[in-house]
């Protein structure tokens, strides 16, 4: 198994917490991370019917067999174990007794607000870093990781892009949309999937995307909630100091997975990649999930954003924490730094006082221009050290 570097804050979940909950979307590794970070637990999934069934129709019976706990995978398809858990924990007061994983985050998310609220420590896993898995493929360029992405089985098993994201979305749609929303239209939501592909790394105009899609605003807005809460997007929210200046109040939108942002746009090689005009948005959408990726495996507590005034001039992600903006990043695709890719961060810095600056392009080599450091794309993980250090 590939080491996961989440797995350091699993471990410190399980000192703090009778019950550990990993959340994320699916295919992610959730399961693989949890039975290998408590192989010494059994392990108990509850998609089986057989085991749902006792769990539902028995659940102290069930919960009995594991005196010292168990990793119970898809912990939402069984609800009416929660309340039992929670009398367990109670009175067992160990930490660390029961795993729960769950990929449909509204029903985890309802059954332990209603019965563990403040028993659960959460890991909100996302598919691999290029951190993790990069050193494993030292021969992949970065056209090859924005068109693959990072999901484990593309990598594990060797499946197409086009063969696994096709059967990924139909599942989804299928399996996790249906039951978290009446979509009467799977057309319309397909089309909407796609169209927000063909937008990550933009402002998200609910409005135009809803006319492109044929349907309401009110729709669009729950269905980009769906897909939210199903880790595949994420609304990146604008900074919100003013510095005397109007600002956007529109969040962008990103993928948190650039390959199947990519085949969702109609991207069908990584070799056009290398100058097409996807290039630029798959790259940031790169970049912004990584730093979401690092925060999440470290149960870090800063925030993200981007800066955007009225005159169009945008830092495409600040770092803060709290008040204080801890780093401003400009990502650009480029394989050659140009003189023209500071003056934002040079514009924020006026504005913002000193604030620590870094760019991360798509070329191979780190150098320190106008006193901002320039990493390439493969010394990602070594720009997110610094800047979460």
């Amino acid at each position: 198994m590939l080491n996961r570097l989440a797995t350091p804050r699993l471990a410190d979940l399980a000192r703090y917490y009778p019950l550990v909950a990993i959340t994320g979307p699916r295919q992610a590794g959730k399961t693989t991370l949890a039975r290998a970070a408590f192989a010494d637990k059994p392990y108990v999934s509850l998609e089986d019917p057989d085991v749902r069934a006792l769990a539902t129709g028995d659940p102290r019976g069930f919960l009995s067999q594991f005196p010292d706990g168990a990793v119970l995978d898809e912990a939402q398809r069984a609800p009416e174990l929660f309340s039992y858990l929670q009398t367990r924990v109670d009175g067992d007061g160990r930490v660390g007794l029961f795993v729960l994983t769950g990929s449909q985050q509204f029903g985890l998310l309802e059954g332990i607000s209603q019965s563990l609220a403040g028993r659960v420590g959460f890991l909100h896993l996302l598919p691999f870093s290029l951190d993790e898995i990069a050193p494993t493929r030292p021969a992949l360029t970065l056209e090859d990781w924005l068109f693959n992405g990072f999901y484990p089985p593309l990598h594990d098993r060797a499946i197409p892009p086009h063969v696994w994201f096709a059967d990924y979305l139909a599942t989804y749609v299928e399996r996790d949309v249906r039951r978290m929303i009446q979509v009467r239209d799977l057309d319309a939501f397909h089309r909407f999937v796609l169209m927000c592909a063909a937008r990550t790394g933009q402002l998200l105009n609910l409005s135009a995307l809803a006319a492109d899609c044929g349907i309401t605003h009110n729709t669009a807005h729950a269905w980009i909630g769906v897909l939210e809460a199903s880790y595949i997007v994420m609304r990146l929210q604008p900074f919100h100091r003013n510095f005397g200046k109007r600002l956007t109040k529109t969040p962008k939108l990103y993928f948190l997975d650039p390959g199947f942002a990519a085949w969702l746009a109609g991207v069908r090689d990584a070799a056009s990649l290398v100058s097409g005009a996807l290039r630029g948005p798959l790259f940031e959408t790169l970049v912004v999930a990584e730093f979401v990726k690092r925060r999440r495996n470290g149960l870090r507590g800063e925030e993200l954003h981007f800066w955007r005034d009225a005159a169009g001039n945008e830092v495409d992600l600040l770092v803060t924490r709290g008040e204080e903006v801890v780093a401003a990043v400009e990502c650009k695709s480029g394989r050659t730094v140009a003189e023209d890719w500071f003056p934002p961060l040079a514009r924020f810095r006026k504005l913002a006082g000193d604030v620590p600056s870094l760019l991360i392009y798509g070329g191979d080599t780190d150098q320190l221009r106008s006193d901002v450091p320039v990493y390439g794309w493969r010394s990602l993980g070594r720009a997110l050290d610094v800047v979460l250090a």
